[in-house]
Parts: C-alpha cells; sequence; structure tokens
C-alpha cells in the first residue's frame, strides 16, 4: 500500500508525517535521512496496528501541487 507523506523543513532539521496514519512521524537532519526514516516508521505503525489487532488504514489523502 501507498501512503502520503508531508516533509516539512525546519530550521536545524526536516520533519515527516503520514496523514493517514496518526502519530507516524520522523525527524531527521537530512532530507535523504527523513525519507528513510519515515519509510520505517511507516511499517513499524502498520506491524503496530497488525499486532494489536487493528485495522490497517486506507491510503485515502490526495497529493498535489497547485502553481499560482
Amino acid at each position: 500500500m501507498r501512503y502520503a507523506v508531508l516533509i516539512e523543513k525546519g530550521e536545524t532539521s526536516y520533519g515527516a508525517y503520514v496523514p493517514d496514519l496518526p502519530g507516524c512521524v520522523a525527524v531527521a537532519e537530512s532530507l535523504a535521512e527523513v525519507r528513510g526514516l519515515i519509510k520505517e516508521a511507516i511499517a513499524f505503525h502498520l506491524e503496530g496496528l497488525q499486532e494489536d489487532g487493528f485495522p490497517i488504514p486506507e491510503s485515502v489523502s490526495i497529493c498535489e501541487y497547485v502553481e499560482n
């Protein structure tokens, strides 16, 4: 399954989160590192949901860029 990931650049780090998986986040000093960490976080999050007997949320968020 594919999930939308939002990555934001802060003053000293990058933060990533998955809108369809509340609480699934990652923070790192580089863009490459945060991309790797959020992939791991998604896998860990889904594994935890399965172990606890919760359903796996569908990916319903839509990502688009809008030009102005």
